[in-house]
């Protein structure tokens, strides 16, 4: 059937069908470029890797599977003698409209992508989506920018036609590798929860010039302090837009995805005075890595973290217990830090299922009141991807539960407090 397409889409499909889902996504952008298919590979044969730190297209220390040691520095390299998961890191959740659109470009009219095996395929990760849908009228989403001693970043803010008449809550939202604002807003939904409760969002986004492949540099020592790097920047964002807009200051919160969501643990322990809540999809503790080799280590084996929080950080966490990506240790390791500093804390587990089929464990954690200061979200069969997003998105999870929408449950039963 794949001599009815053009030969740069027969071998992205050819390459689709064998899991290489990273070569298929570059050579769909060369070939939207107007660039040209390479030859097929033979046998599976790879390229070679890079010989070591710094080599290749850039670090990208999320979104792939990867293992620590030499042969890491390959940054989407899978171990050799690891027998091939049929839990992929980009989730099968729903054709992807830029796949679509090229097969539609390459195809004769009425091919059935189904019978190739590619219907249900999202191809996270290539950046390439669908014009955004029109905003309700009274809505805005503009691109704004903060700057500091650090630097400058510029970010996207969603105000909601639905403002209430008293100061409104802040949740600022970071994305993933390879990510961008506009794309982690379409597959959180978070600006549609936004109209519906009346909240502001800010989407954050780190260019390629601090890190190649877009990631937030949550291993870096200097990006894992108060007031020094990527933290001073991020919470100098969450100031502005309290100074700027009609924000509640004690009600701000931050969540992210993958190494967003280990930059968000990091805000949550150096900023508690500015965040009340943190939000942790697929992520790591605080410390967890100190430089590359260290962060390939955590993400594979698990990270410690170490003693770096000393006081509690109300924190909810997500996390697929097949993530190939970022071992679900760390979910336990990120609970565990944000509430070493409280004692006497009573644990629950409460079990259930999503209408779209995901099971999940729900372990909650209450103080000596009452209060639900941890909740771990353990989702059966999930991997590397936000819960219960939209395929509009990359790096989504239709089959849920609502990240988003238990993220914002939990950030808003809890308010900035004196130390």
């Amino acid at each position: 059937m794949t001599n009815l397409l053009s030969p740069g889409m027969a071998e992205a499909m050819r390459l689709t069908s064998a899991g290489q889902l990273t070569e298929a996504t570059a050579l769909i952008q060369r070939l939207l470029q107007g660039g040209d298919a390479p030859a097929p590979e033979s046998d599976g044969a790879k390229p070679n890797p890079p010989t070591g730190p710094g080599s290749g297209p850039g670090t990208i220390i999320d979104m792939e599977p990867v293992s620590p040691g030499a042969a890491a520095f390959r940054f989407d390299a899978k171990p050799a003698s690891r027998p091939r998961s049929p839990h992929r890191a980009v989730p099968l959740t729903g054709l992807g409209e830029t796949l679509r659109g090229l097969a539609a470009r390459s195809m004769p009219s009425g091919l059935n992508l189904g019978g190739m095996g590619l219907d249900g395929l999202n191809l996270g990760g290539m950046g390439l989506r669908p014009a955004s849908a029109p905003l309700p009228d009274g809505a805005s989403f503009e691109t704004l920018s903060h700057t500091n001693a650090a630097g400058t970043r510029s970010y996207k803010l969603y105000i909601p036609a639905k403002r209430a008449a008293e100061p409104m809550p802040l949740i600022v939202m970071l994305h993933g590798c390879t990510q961008s604002p506009d794309d982690f807003a379409a597959g959180t939904r978070m600006n549609e929860l936004a109209e519906e409760h009346g909240f502001l969002v800010a989407y954050p986004a780190q260019p390629s010039s601090a890190n190649p492949q877009k990631c937030w540099n949550w291993f870096k020592p200097e990006d894992q302090r108060r007031d020094h790097g990527e933290p001073s920047l991020l919470a100098g964002i969450a100031r502005q837009i309290i100074g700027d807009h009609p924000v509640d200051p004690s009600r701000v919160y931050v969540a992210g995805l993958s190494a967003g969501a280990a930059t968000a643990a990091i805000l949550g322990a150096t900023y508690p005075d500015v965040f009340a809540a943190v939000g942790v999809h697929s992520g790591l503790p605080v410390g967890a890595a100190r430089d590359i080799p260290s962060a390939f280590a955590a993400m594979g084996q698990g990270g410690s973290g170490g003693g770096a929080v000393t006081r509690l950080v109300p924190t909810i966490v997500f996390h697929g217990d097949k993530d190939m990506t970022v071992n679900p240790r760390n979910g336990d390791a990120v609970v565990a830090q944000s509430t070493a500093a409280a004692k006497g804390l009573k644990s629950t587990v409460e079990r259930g299922n999503t209408p779209n089929g995901r099971a999940h464990d729900r372990t909650v954690l209450t103080d000596g009141y009452g209060r639900t200061v941890s909740e771990l979200w353990t989702i059966h069969g999930a991997g590397h991807a936000w819960a219960g997003g939209s395929a509009s998105g990359t790096y989504t999870d239709p089959k849920g539960p609502d990240a988003s929408r238990e993220m914002l449950r939990f950030f808003l039963e809890h308010r900035v407090t004196a130390a």
